[in-house]
């Protein structure tokens, strides 16, 4: 109840609502909540450029499938005091959901929660299928056509 009189007290003075903070407890509840969907996790920060350019095009990936069962949940590597600057380049980048800032209390357990392999480079994808299982990890710069072909086969 709180939250919701937080988030209505900044929507009536016309600021944004601020970046979730995500840490090791919350990302598994996270995928957990969206179960029954396919989910893509974007990790991606400010300054990254490959992240930048890729935003958009998921962005608009999420768009295309939504109807279908398929959600993008962004959470930016950006350290906290660069929030307003992480938010700004969501609604720029046409993301229109929750977003989310990485805070971990050990951020070397939180990425190798996310995946033992991933040393966490930017921009990573992490793909989950409807069960809520880990079905994809892609680190670096990866082609549109590449991602939108393993959600669509698992849509």
């Amino acid at each position: 109840m709180k939250r919701l009189i937080a988030f209505l007290g900044l929507a009536l003075l016309g600021a944004e609502t601020p970046l979730v903070k995500v840490n090791e407890m919350l990302y598994p509840k996270l995928i957990a909540e969206r179960k029954g969907k396919v989910i893509l996790v974007d990790f991606w920060a400010t300054w990254c450029v490959p992240c930048r350019k890729e935003m958009p095009l998921v962005a608009k990936l999420e768009a295309k499938l939504k109807a279908k069962g398929f959600v993008v949940v962004t959470i930016s590597s950006d350290e906290l005091d660069n929030e307003p600057a992480a938010r700004a380049y969501l609604k720029e980048a046409g993301i229109t959901t929750t977003g989310y800032i990485k805070a971990p209390k050990d951020d070397d357990a939180f990425i190798r929660q996310i995946d033992p392999k991933w040393g966490g480079e930017l921009p990573a994808l992490v793909l989950y299928d409807r069960t809520g299982k880990k079905v994809k990890v892609w680190k670096g710069e990866t082609a549109i056509a590449e991602i939108e072909a393993a959600v669509t086969k698992l849509l």
